[in-house]
């Protein structure tokens, strides 16, 4: 947006897009900044046949920090039902979509690809990826035949964590007729190398057990919480019986 880019932000959840009030969301970001208004699109990467055009590119550059499931697990478009109901007409505006657990695997695999689809020759695909200590980037961090890797930087977080900011350059045009088997070569090492980016939050948690006088940290916190929630939960009614008050 600074060097003139028109900018077009797409995510799942339609509420992140809108933002918290009229005050706090995406457009007033860009309108601080003088920016020029961007386009927002509930999308679903997934499903991207759904959402727009694939006959030809149409991004320079993506830039992206997907979700690994450490803090927020990452979802996607998806009922539980095997015949779910349709959304009626004047429902559709508000409506917010079902979600189901989509693996972080299949979120790097589908973010490779439509990023391969959709960007223009030697245009450029820019992504966060967490990581432990073992994490080989040569080996580990997801391919596509379409890009090639151009830069790794690494920001430590922790003993055991740290992220890498990756950008990936396409250097082939896409063939829709290859997609199986671009999706198949994703990861060097198969599920080994995949399993070590789904399964962050759980060997975050296994290598925290380690740690002296893990039970009683864990405790503390867990007791934080719990104050926090009830101090929200206390403030809230008094909110309630407030303006309750004020209304009579």
């Amino acid at each position: 947006g600074l060097r003139g880019g028109y900018c077009i932000g797409t995510d799942i959840d339609v509420r992140v897009l809108r933002g918290r009030s009229d005050e706090e969301n995406v457009f007033s970001n860009f309108q601080q900044y003088n920016l020029g208004r961007p386009e927002l699109v509930r999308s679903d990467n997934a499903l991207y046949s759904r959402h727009y055009r694939s006959h030809k590119p149409l991004y320079d550059a993506i830039i992206c920090d997907p979700p690994y499931g450490i803090r927020a697990g990452a979802r996607r478009t998806g009922s539980k039902l095997e015949q779910p109901r349709p959304v009626l007409e004047e429902h559709r505006y508000d409506h917010i979509a079902q979600t189901k657990v989509y693996a972080v695997s299949d979120v790097m695999t589908d973010l490779l690809d439509v990023a391969a689809r959709t960007l223009v020759m030697r245009g450029r695909l820019v992504y966060i990826i967490p990581s432990m200590t073992d994490f080989d980037p040569q080996s580990d961090l997801p391919q596509h035949e379409c890009l090639q890797l151009i830069h790794i930087c690494y920001q430590p977080l922790q003993i055991e964590l740290g992220r890498r900011m990756v950008t990936m350059e396409k250097v082939k045009e896409y063939d829709i007729m290859q997609r199986e088997n671009y999706l198949a070569k994703a990861w060097a090492n198969g599920a080994e190398a995949a399993e070590k980016c789904a399964r962050i939050r759980e060997r975050l948690l296994e290598a925290a057990k380690l740690k002296p006088d893990y039970e009683q940290k864990a405790a503390m916190r867990k007791k934080r919480r719990q104050e926090t929630r009830e101090a929200k939960k206390k403030a809230k009614r008094e909110n309630k019986l407030k303006n309750s008050n004020f209304g009579t």
